[in-house]
């Protein structure tokens, strides 16, 4: 058992994190071993405007999680790099709604096929192991308890608790 295995719960957020950021080493060398300028933090952009013929960017935010500031910084990111253009909606003019350029659906055509390798080889990846099939079942599970209760709130009972245990 290595040290992580070992810490259990303690360490779940270091452990998610470092398979997170594995994952996506190995996403944008998938990238780039195919010659495409594509990196897999702007995923979420442009799988959105796969199916959208364009979003704003609270619901870029909202549809992501992220904030609405780390969302309008990809975006300008993606705009500064020519993939992304943005216009006022005419509908609402508080809102800027985001669109691929003709570079950024050239991109999108490229991206594509690496996302159909990626679903075909992480779904036989998981099948591997029987442990491994029910894994996204399981990060489900475990957001949906993180939004109906805070975390922080549940560990300041228990350590409420274990300090009056230890005072009688």
């Amino acid at each position: 058992m290595n040290f992580y295995e070992e810490l259990g719960y303690l360490v779940l957020g270091s452990r998610m994190r470092r398979l997170s950021e594995a994952f996506l080493s190995e996403i944008n060398k998938t990238y780039q071993a195919a010659g495409i300028n594509f990196d897999a933090s702007w995923f979420p952009v442009f799988y959105l405007l796969s199916k959208n013929e364009s979003i704003s960017i609270k619901e870029l935010s909202d549809t992501t999680g992220v904030s609405h500031p780390a969302a309008s910084q990809l975006v300008t990111n993606l705009k500064n790099k020519k993939l992304l253009k943005t216009m006022t909606s005419s509908t609402d003019g508080r809102l800027q709604l985001v669109h691929l350029t003709k570079a950024g659906r050239a991109l999108l055509e490229e991206i594509m096929p690496v996302w159909e390798a990626l679903r075909i080889t992480m779904e036989e990846l998981v099948h591997t192991d029987p442990e491994s099939e029910h894994l996204l079942a399981a990060i489900t599970a475990l957001e949906k308890s993180f939004r109906a209760a805070s975390l922080s709130e549940k560990i300041g009972g228990k350590l409420k608790e274990i300090n009056h245990e230890q005072d009688l």
